[in-house]
């Protein structure tokens, strides 16, 4: 018999899911028993084939990945869920948890850290990608009751904020980019809608106005 963790894999994407599908089918220790398109279908697929891991995205037509990851965790605790999505706002990570969810990668993950998540997950362990574990990890060193503090820079969005505060911390694009699975273009983009925002007229210049206002520490 086998000892390869059996993994469900969940995504509306055709493409996507089937390049995934073949990736990790052809990874060591890894056999991708079904894929499904749709969260109803991904709760049928799961109960038929009992897996040890199932790689789940969130917005599917029907029934989402979240609603999919509570009704199969219900029916089979055993079994892991890895949320794999693009979404990155706190509300759908923490529903996700709350769904019972053990892993959340976004998809800019790339195939080892999947893998590894998928590993972690089969063990029993809960796992987040580096970027959304720090901001788990804020959220509750702040505690549930502290009075809410207005954000620094209310003109760049969350994900600018971000940003700057990886900035600020002496960061350089490219790391910025691999921290939060993210495109050193994208990055590079930011970047620069930040300077036209605050109004500065280089790095240094916005590194200095993030870390008066307390960010980069």
């Amino acid at each position: 018999m086998s000892d390869d963790i059996r993994v469900v894999l969940v995504d509306d994407h055709p493409v996507y899911r089937e390049g995934l599908s073949a990736l990790l089918g052809s990874s060591d220790g890894v056999e991708v028993v079904a894929t499904a398109s749709d969260g109803e279908e991904a709760v049928a697929t799961v109960a038929h084939e009992q897996p040890d891991v199932v790689v789940m995205d969130v917005q599917m037509p029907g029934i989402d990945g979240i609603e999919a990851t509570r009704r199969i965790t219900t029916h089979s605790p055993h079994i892991g869920i890895v949320v794999l999505t693009m979404s990155e706002d706190d509300e759908t990570v923490f529903q996700a948890m709350r769904a019972g969810a053990r892993g959340y990668l976004l998809k800019g993950a790339d195939h080892a850290e999947i893998l590894r998540a998928i590993r972690a997950v089969a063990g029993g362990d809960v796992v987040f990608g580096a970027a959304l574990a720090r901001r788990i990890g804020e959220f509750f060193s702040g505690g549930a009751t502290a009075a809410p503090v207005p954000a620094a820079f209310p003109q760049l969005t969350e994900r600018e904020r971000e940003i700057l505060d990886l900035l600020a911390s002496g960061r350089s694009n490219a790391s910025i980019a691999q921290a939060l699975y993210l495109s050193p273009k994208t990055i590079r983009n930011n970047v620069s809608n930040i300077f036209t925002k605050l109004q500065v007229a280089d790095r240094a210049e916005a590194i200095i106005r993030a870390r008066d206002a307390g960010l980069g520490r």
